[in-house]
This record gives C-alpha cells, structure tokens and sequence, in this order.
C-alpha cells in the first residue's frame, strides 16, 4: 500500500485509534484556514511526496 501519513492517519481514527490533530492542504494559501483548526500555538509543517529513499 503507498499512502500518505495523513491518509494512514485517516484510516487509523477510522478504527478509534489515537491520532495526532492534524490539517492536510495541497495550497500554501490554506495553511492560514488550517491553522485556525488546531489548537496552537505550535505549528509543525510536515511536506511529504510519493518518492523512494531517504
């Protein structure tokens, strides 16, 4: 299976599991929307992509 952390996360609440708060955005104009969704006042910007190695 190839997903994102966010979709795991997704499946994972899905069956009650404790998952971390967190916003996916695809545009950088969104982060300021997302981040009115989350508690603060720590902010952590997590990019991922779909690619092989580290």
């Amino acid at each position: 299976m190839n997903i994102h952390e966010y979709q795991a996360k997704q499946v994972l609440k899905g069956y009650g599991a404790p998952v971390a708060a967190g916003v996916a955005i695809t545009e950088a104009r969104q982060a300021e929307a997302a981040a009115r969704q989350l508690p603060g006042p720590v902010y952590v910007v997590k990019s991922q992509i779909h690619a092989g190695g580290r």
